[in-house]
C-alpha cells in the first residue's frame, strides 16, 4: 500500500486522476499495469479511471476525453511515444503530467530519475511535486527527447520489423539501425536557418535533442546549449554506407567525435527547407510527414510534470 500524504506543489488530499495507457508499450508483459496502477492509487484514496488506446486513435482526443471528466492529473502510462502524445495534449494547459514507464528506453522517464518499478513509479505520482519542463516542437508540434529528419524515421520502421520478429529489447533496437544504414540512400541537400544563421548541408540525417540524460547516454557533447535553453542539432556528414555504419558504432559505443562523426549546431529555432516538400520525420520514436519549412522550436516552462520530491537536475 502507498502512503498517503500531503506535500509541494499540486499534492491533494484527493485527486481525480486519469491513466492513459497504450497495451502494447515495452516488453511483452504477463500482468496488466493499467488495473495495478487503478489499484494502487485507489489505496492511496485518489479516484483513478483508465483509458486505453491503440494506434489510429488520436491521443489528444483520448486526454481531452479525460479532462473533460474531470481529471485534475493526467498519467501516461506506456514508452516515450506514448509519453510525448500525451504530453503534446496537456503542453499550456497547467495540468500536471504523471508518468508510469513501460517502453524500451524511457529516455524522458529516466532524465527525471522516474523509477521504471510501477508501484514505485506510483509512489511519484501520489507524493512527488510538479515541476515546469520544457519542450521542443517541429511544426508545433511537441517532442520531449528528439526529432529527426532523414534516414531515422527509417530506422524507426525497420525496428518494428525486428521488435515483431524478435522482441522489444534495446539490442534489437540498434540491430535495426545498423540493417538500415547498411542500405545507401541519397542524401538530403539542406538549408538550416539557426537563430538567423544560415548553413547548407549534404546529409542523410539530422538529429535534435533536447534531453541531457540522452545526450550523455550516447557520449554527445552539447550541454551548454540545452543550459541556455537552445535545442542541440547532430548532422551526419554525407559519408556513404560504410562511413554511416561507422558513425553509427561510435554513437552505440558513445565514442562519437564532432567534425569526425557529426557536425554540431545549437539554436532556439531552426528552419529546414530543401529541394523536397514534405519530409518522414520522427519525434520521440513516432514517424509522420511533414511538409517544408521544417521549423523546430525550444519551449521554457509549457508542460508541469510530477517528478520525485527530491530531484535536483539542472537541466534533464
Amino acid at each position: 500500500m502507498l502512503p498517503k500524504r500531503a506535500g509541494e506543489g499540486i499534492i491533494l488530499d484527493k485527486r481525480h486522476i486519469a491513466i492513459i495507457l497504450n497495451p502494447g508499450s515495452g516488453r511483452d508483459r504477463d500482468d496488466d499495469p493499467g488495473e495495478q496502477a487503478v489499484r494502487l492509487l485507489a489505496e492511496a484514496g485518489h479516484e483513478a479511471k483508465l483509458y486505453r488506446f491503440s494506434k489510429g486513435q488520436p491521443l489528444a482526443k483520448t486526454v481531452a476525453r479525460a479532462l473533460s471528466a474531470g481529471a485534475q492529473t493526467v498519467v501516461a502510462a506506456g514508452g516515450d511515444g506514448t509519453i510525448c502524445g500525451v504530453a503534446g495534449a496537456l503542453s499550456g494547459t497547467g495540468v500536471a503530467m504523471g508518468v508510469l514507464p513501460l517502453g524500451t528506453f524511457n529516455y524522458f522517464a529516466r532524465s527525471l530519475k522516474l523509477p521504471e518499478d510501477l508501484s514505485e513509479a506510483i509512489g511519484v505520482v501520489v507524493n512527488g511535486r510538479a515541476l515546469a519542463v520544457r519542450t521542443g516542437t517541429i511544426n508545433g508540434k511537441v517532442f520531449l527527447n528528439n526529432t529527426s529528419v532523414g534516414r531515422y524515421p527509417e530506422i524507426l520502421a525497420n525496428r518494428e520489423v525486428v521488435y515483431k520478429r524478435w522482441g522489444r529489447s534495446r539490442i534489437a533496437a540498434y540491430w535495426s539501425v545498423l540493417k538500415t544504414l547498411a542500405t545507401l540512400r541519397r542524401p538530403l541537400e539542406l538549408s538550416i536557418d539557426a537563430d538567423g544563421e544560415v548553413h547548407r548541408y549534404r546529409t542523410p540525417l539530422i538529429f535534435v535533442l533536447n534531453n541531457a540524460f540522452q545526450m550523455e547516454q550516447m557520449g554527445l557533447e552539447g550541454h551548454d546549449a540545452l543550459n541556455e535553453g537552445k535545442l542541440a542539432m547532430y548532422i551526419s556528414p554525407d559519408s556513404g554506407r560504410l562511413g554511416q555504419v561507422r558513425q553509427a558504432l561510435a554513437l552505440a559505443l558513445g565514442i562519437a567525435q564532432e567534425k569526425r562523426d557529426f557536425l554540431f549546431l545549437s539554436a532556439h529555432k531552426f528552419q529546414i527547407t530543401g529541394r523536397r516538400r514534405r519530409h518522414r520525420i520522427a519525434l520521440d520514436g513516432e514517424r509522420e510527414k511533414m511538409s517544408t519549412p521544417l521549423t523546430i522550436e525550444s519551449h521554457i516552462d509549457t508542460l508541469r510534470v510530477i517528478v520525485p520530491e527530491d530531484y535536483n537536475r539542472e537541466i534533464r
